[in-house]
C-alpha cells in the first residue's frame, strides 16, 4: 500500500543536464539517450531502459536508470547493512513476500499500446509533479486492485511505437479522461532521472514497471533487472534513481528509497523449484530496489492466472536477514 506524502516536496528545480556512462542525463522532462545506449531485449522492439553493459562487475549499485538492469550479484556491501537489515525486520513482518499471484486483486497490472491509441487528458492532484500532456492510457486498461480497488490504483501502458511508460498512481477513469493522483512518463530508450524531490506514479519517484516479475519472462527461465520492494518504515531520503522521499523518520537505519538490496550468495536456494528458483536467482544478481512504503520485503509482479501461488509461496520462506544492502554509487539525499 502506498502510505505517502505525495508532494512533500514540490519546489521547482531547474533542468540540468550531465554525462554519465555515455548516457545523456536530464533531470526534470524529457530524457535522451546517447546513440551508445541501445535498447535492452523485451518481447518488444522497444528496450526497458539502457543496459548497464561496460559497468565493472564490482561496480556500486549505479545512480540513473541503467541500475535496474544492472548485474550487482558482485557489488560491495554498504557499511551500514547489518544495521539497516535489523530495523527493517524490527518494524514488520520478516521475511519475503510475493505481491502477485493468479488472482488478480494482487499485483500491478499492464498494458501495451501503440501508434494508433489515442492519447487522453489526466487531472493529477499533484499536478506540480507530475509529467504533463496526455497520456496513452485506454479508459479500460486495467488498473491495480480491480475496477472498485481502493489501494494505490496503479495504471501502466507499455507504448511499443514509440517505446514510452505512461503510468499513473491513483487512476480513475472519468468519460473521456483519467483523474489521478500524480503520473509520469518514462523515456525507456534513457537512462534519466526526474526532478530532484518529484515524485512519479511511486513514492520514491521511480518507473514502476521495470521492476515487476512479469510471469513471461519467468516463463522464459529469466529475470534480467532489479525487482521493486516495499517496506513499512522508511527514512526521510531518497537515492538516485529514486527522486523522492516520503518517510516516517528520519533514523539513518530505516532504508531510504531506491536503495539496492540482494539475496546474499551464501543463502541456500537449491531446494527451490520452478518460478520461486527463478525469481531467487534474480534476487542474488540483480536485487531489488525500495520503491514504494508498504508490507516489509513485499515484491511486486504482475497478475496471471498461470502464476502457481503454490510454488510461489516458497519465496515466502526466506527471511528478511538472508539479505543485504548493495552499497549505491549516488550519496543519500535527506528531506
Amino acid at each position: 500500500m502506498n502510505a505517502v506524502r505525495r508532494g512533500a516536496r514540490s519546489a521547482a528545480v531547474a533542468t540540468v543536464a550531465s554525462l554519465c556512462g555515455g548516457v545523456l542525463l536530464v533531470t526534470g522532462g524529457g530524457a535522451t539517450a546517447s546513440p551508445e545506449a541501445a535498447p535492452r531485449a523485451f518481447d518488444d522492439a522497444c528496450g526497458v531502459f539502457p543496459g548497464a553493459e561496460g559497468v565493472p562487475a564490482g561496480a556500486a549499485s549505479l545512480p540513473d536508470q541503467r541500475a535496474w538492469n544492472q548485474d550487482v550479484s558482485q557489488s560491495p556491501v554498504d557499511p551500514d547493512s547489518d544495521q539497516i537489515i535489523s530495523y527493517i525486520n524490527s518494524h514488520g513482518d520478516s521475511e519475503l513476500h510475493p505481491d502477485f499471484g493468479r488472482n488478480k486483486k494482487y499485483g500491478i497490472p499492464y498494458v501495451k499500446v501503440g501508434a494508433k491509441t489515442k492519447a487522453l487528458r489526466v487531472k493529477f492532484r499533484y499536478r506540480g509533479e507530475s509529467d504533463p500532456g496526455k497520456y496513452k492510457v485506454p479508459l479500460d486498461a486495467p488498473i491495480e486492485g480491480g475496477k472498485n480497488g481502493d489501494g494505490d490504483r496503479h495504471t501502466i501502458a507499455f507504448d511499443t511505437s514509440a517505446c514510452k511508460l505512461y503510468e499513473l498512481f491513483g487512476a480513475k477513469p472519468r468519460s473521456k479522461s483519467w483523474k489521478a493522483g500524480s503520473g509520469a512518463v518514462w523515456d525507456l530508450r534513457s537512462a534519466g532521472l526526474r526532478t530532484a524531490g518529484f515524485t512519479s506514479a511511486d513514492a520514491a519517484g521511480l518507473p514502476i514497471f521495470p521492476g515487476l516479475v512479469r510471469y513471461e519472462e519467468v516463463a522464459d527461465g529469466v529475470i534480467d533487472h532489479a525487482i521493486r520492494v516495499t517496506f513499512e518504515s522508511t527514512r526521510n531520503a531518497w537515492i538516485n534513481p529514486a527522486s523522492h522521499c516520503a518517510g516516517d523518520t528520519d533514523s539513518p537505519a530505516a532504508p531510504s528509497m531506491g536503495m539496492r538490496f540482494r539475496l546474499k550468495s551464501s543463502y541456500d536456494t537449491s531446494g527451490l523449484t520452478g518460478q520461486a528458483a527463478i525469481i531467487a536467482t534474480a534476487l542474488k544478481q540483480y536485487g531489488m530496489i525500495n520503491a514504494d512504503n508498504g508490507s516489509n520485503w513485499f515484491i511486486s509482479g504482475t497478475a496471471n492466472k498461470r502464476w502457481s501461488n503454490g510454488n510461489l509461496n516458497q519465496l515466502k520462506e526466506i527471511p528478511g536477514s538472508a539479505f543485504e544492502v548493495v552499497q549505491s554509487e549516488a550519496p543519500v539525499e535527506t528531506c
